[in-house]
């Protein structure tokens, strides 16, 4: 298993999540490892890159869409 940091804030859930994102303007919702965080996009495009898997998550119409990456 690989080890990797990153810079991001943690919530409890998606919802928290993705509403931090809209009340602050900025930043992606993601899940990685069960785990729900908000990073920059820039963090995100990084980890992409080194092939860790991770999913955004975005609320639509209520619901939780993930969309899986690597």
């Amino acid at each position: 298993m690989k080890t990797i940091e990153f810079n991001a804030i943690e919530f409890g859930n998606a919802h928290e999540a993705i509403q931090w994102t809209y009340a602050s303007g900025r930043g992606e919702a993601v899940q990685i490892g069960g785990g729900h965080y908000v990073m920059e996009k820039g963090e995100a495009e990084r980890l992409a890159a080194a092939d860790v898997e991770f999913a955004y998550q975005y609320d639509h119409n209520g619901q939780i869409i993930a969309i899986p990456v690597n």
